[in-house]
C-alpha cells in the first residue's frame, strides 16, 4: 500500500512564499543584462559600419565584433559570477531567474553551432543569408522568454512589458532582413531592451 504523501496546502504555502519572496528581494546579476546588451549592441553597430562602409573591413569580416563580444561577456562572467555566489543568500526566485537567463545563454550558444554546422552541411549562400537574417528575431525570442521568467519572479508589469516588447521585436527585425539597417535596429533593440533595462535595475537594486 503506498502512501500520498502530498500536501496541496503545503504546495500553496510554498508557492505563495516564493512569489512574495521573488517581489520583495532585489533580482541579482542585472549588471550581466546591461554588459551583455551593450557588448551585443555594439558589436551589431560594428556589423552594420562594415555593411554600410564605415568600418574599413570587408564583409567577410563582420564576425569579429561578434567573437569580441562574446569572448568580452565571458571575462565579465567570470569575474561577476564567483562575486555574486559570494555575495550572501540567494533567493529560490533569484534562482530560477539564473537558470532562465542561463539557459537562455546557452540555447543561443546552441543555436549558432547548429547554424554554423548547417553552413558547413549546406554550403547554399541563398539558403544561409536567409536563415542567419533570422538570427536577431530569434535572439529577441530569447530574451522575451528571459524577461517573462524575470517577471513572474519579481511580480513586476514593467517587466512583462520588456517581454513583450522583446517578442514584438522579433517579427519588426525581420522586416529589415537582408538590409544594413537590421543591424542598426537590432543594436536600438539591443541597448533599449537589454542595456539600459539591465541598469535601471542594477540601480534599484543598490538603492
Amino acid at each position: 500500500m503506498t502512501e500520498n504523501t502530498e500536501d496541496p496546502a503545503a504546495d500553496i504555502a510554498w508557492m505563495r512564499r516564493l512569489a512574495e519572496e521573488g517581489a520583495q528581494a532585489p533580482m541579482r546579476g542585472n549588471s550581466l543584462l546591461m554588459f551583455g546588451g551593450l557588448l551585443y549592441g555594439i558589436a551589431s553597430l560594428f556589423h552594420w559600419g562594415i555593411i554600410v562602409d564605415l568600418v574599413p573591413l570587408g564583409a567577410d569580416q563582420v564576425w569579429i565584433g561578434w567573437v569580441a563580444a562574446t569572448l568580452a561577456y565571458w571575462v565579465i562572467l567570470a569575474i561577476t559570477i564567483p562575486r555574486l555566489r559570494r555575495a550572501g543568500v540567494s533567493t529560490t526566485a533569484n534562482r530560477a531567474a539564473g537558470i532562465a537567463w542561463s539557459g537562455m545563454g546557452w540555447g543561443i550558444f546552441a543555436m549558432f553551432v547548429a547554424m554554423s554546422v548547417l553552413g558547413w552541411r549546406l554550403a547554399d549562400e541563398a539558403a544561409l543569408n536567409a536563415i542567419f537574417a533570422l538570427i536577431p528575431s530569434i535572439i529577441m525570442v530569447f530574451y522575451g522568454v528571459g524577461w517573462a521568467v524575470h517577471a513572474e519572479m519579481q511580480r513586476s508589469r514593467s517587466l512583462w512589458v520588456l517581454s513583450l516588447s522583446s517578442f514584438a521585436a522579433a517579427p519588426v527585425l525581420a522586416l529589415f532582413a537582408d538590409q544594413a539597417e537590421q543591424y542598426l535596429a537590432y543594436a536600438a533593440a539591443l541597448f533599449l531592451l537589454m542595456a539600459l533595462p539591465g541598469w535601471l535595475l542594477m540601480r534599484q537594486a543598490r538603492a
